[in-house]
């Protein structure tokens, strides 16, 4: 991937998210998402930024864990390691976020290891996030019956793919039987390389203790819309929380089955679509609220992503994107 491709992918989806912005806010009443902007309680903003921030640094102790776990941290420190995982939240706007993997090619430069030694972190994040994300919404799932059918779906499609993966000898099949394709020796190699690392991701006491930090981070971000619709002038109470933490759950998993960049559109209609549903707010009131939270975690992670990445490239003197190889085993080092 290209900087010039990179910037340009970025580009489109800032160009994409605020086109979303502008059409939930025309659609909401643009004067009326307007007030409800000037009466936000403001000062809950640190707060609420603070509650991502938590979520950003737990994510990061899993990204670390993960490197252990698969000995790949080798003089990577943990400034290194932190920055590389902060520029992997510039990718948040790629679809179903695999745009990651990027941090894999910034490891690279670091250590040398493959993309292919590493690249299934970003799998493996993916799916212990999505769990923690089902299991965030299960808490919540008597509050909206009508999202049971969507619920166990999920729940299903989950569970068969980890099943799949863990299936040691069919999967292995699949993966040599791509030696017949055209190209095929060559790939068939870096699939074996992407998969045992995959399985040692996917070891049941990994998988937990990975789905349990998992949960508790985005739990934060449930916590920070909670606060965002506070500031709005909503009720605190428990049962808020409840329905906070199953609105912005269910939002971002259905933005993240979309695979869409950034699940842009669906979390935001589905968020909005709930607020008014559950909560009983206005449609300009939802919408406010949705257009905070988004800013306040999607947005921002965007804009921690560019500091760090342009503070790593300074570190390394290069330029911060480049060519994207699976390799089963290069190790070149900056």
């Amino acid at each position: 991937m290209a900087l010039r491709t990179l910037q340009g992918k970025l580009l489109a989806s800032l160009l994409l998210g605020l086109a979303v912005i502008i059409v939930i806010g025309l659609v909401s009443d643009a004067q009326a998402v307007g007030r409800d902007l000037g009466t936000f309680r403001w000062e809950l903003l640190p707060a609420i930024l603070g509650l991502t921030v938590l979520n950003y640094a737990l994510r990061w102790l899993k990204w670390e864990f993960y490197l252990r776990r698969l000995a790949l941290g080798g003089g990577v420190g943990r400034l290194d390691s932190a920055l590389i995982f902060c520029a992997g939240l510039l990718m948040s706007v790629t679809p179903g976020k695999l745009g990651e993997v990027f941090k894999s090619y910034l490891l690279r430069r670091v250590n040398g290891t493959a993309v292919s030694r590493s690249a299934p972190i970003v799998l493996a994040e993916r799916l212990t996030d999505g769990l923690a994300m089902l299991l965030l919404m299960a808490l919540g799932l008597t509050l909206y019956p009508p999202a049971r059918p969507i619920f166990v779906v999920l729940v299903l499609a989950t569970l068969a793919g980890i099943l799949v993966l863990q299936f040691r000898q069919l999967s292995l099949a699949l993966i040599d039987s791509t030696a017949r394709l055209p190209f095929g020796k060559r790939l068939a190699p870096r699939l074996h390389a992407i998969y045992a690392s995959t399985l040692q991701l996917l070891e049941w006491r990994v998988l937990l203790v990975s789905t349990v930090i998992s949960f508790i981070s985005w739990g934060f971000e449930c916590l920070a819309f909670y606060y965002v619709l506070v500031g709005l002038g909503v009720e605190g109470t428990p049962l808020l929380l409840l329905q906070a933490t199953f609105i912005f759950a269910a939002s971002t998993l259905f933005g993240l089955v979309s695979f869409l960049p950034g699940g842009l559109g669906v979390s935001e209609v589905s968020s909005v679509g709930l607020l008014v549903a559950m909560v009983g707010l206005a449609a300009s009131t939802a919408t406010t609220a949705t257009i905070l939270i988004r800013f306040c975690t999607l947005w921002f992670g965007v804009l921690v992503g560019a500091v760090a990445l342009g503070w790593f490239g300074r570190r390394y003197q290069a330029e911060p994107a480049g060519p994207l190889v699976l390799e089963a085993g290069q190790h070149d080092r900056p």
